[in-house]
């Protein structure tokens, strides 16, 4: 019951307060909220957390420090690290949906076991994004907008394209 109301305070108040560009301190309220009532990410000033950051109920939801999520992200789960952008509109996904018998309609086999993509420290994912499950995002590495990463990217790699493909490397 406790964390019906917590995530109901997040999505009723912290999840719509205004774009802090319009109200500058929305911004360090909703880090507040997350880091402290939800524990998803220790509290840093240094935080950036927009409006529209949906989180799931949490349960597989990690955020590190010094993180900066703009406005419109869909985080389904993630360990996400230190020091990393996500821009607006990305979308991070932990599950989709079982689609292996043909014999029954797609959204009659319900969903896949969570498996929560890792983007490691330093990374940026560029605008429109998506992170599909289970893939990891090395160090230091930057996602092209409007990417799809389908498969693992080594650290300080620049990825882009549909799916995302090498496009060089940051070392």
């Amino acid at each position: 019951m406790y964390q019906k109301l917590i995530w109901g305070v997040y999505y009723g108040i912290f999840y719509n307060l205004p774009h802090s560009r319009f109200v500058p301190f929305t911004r360090a309220l909703r880090v507040w909220y997350v880091s402290k009532v939800l524990k998803l990410m220790p509290y840093s000033k240094n935080s950036f957390l927009e409006y529209n950051v949906y989180l799931s109920n949490g349960k597989n939801v990690e955020i590190g420090a010094d993180c900066q999520i703009n406005e419109n992200v869909f985080i389904q789960g993630a360990k996400i690290g230190n020091n990393v952008l996500i821009a607006p509109n990305v979308a991070i996904l932990s599950n989709s949906h079982n689609h292996n018998n043909i014999e029954i309609p797609i959204r009659n086999q319900g969903e896949s076991d969570p498996n929560p993509p890792i983007i490691e420290d330093d990374v940026w994912l560029g605008r429109n994004v998506v992170v599909m499950p289970g893939v990891v995002i090395g160090k230091g590495s930057i996602i092209g907008a409007g990417a799809v990463v389908t498969k693992s990217v080594v650290p300080y790699s620049v990825m882009g394209g549909v799916p995302a493909k090498l496009i060089k490397m940051r070392k």
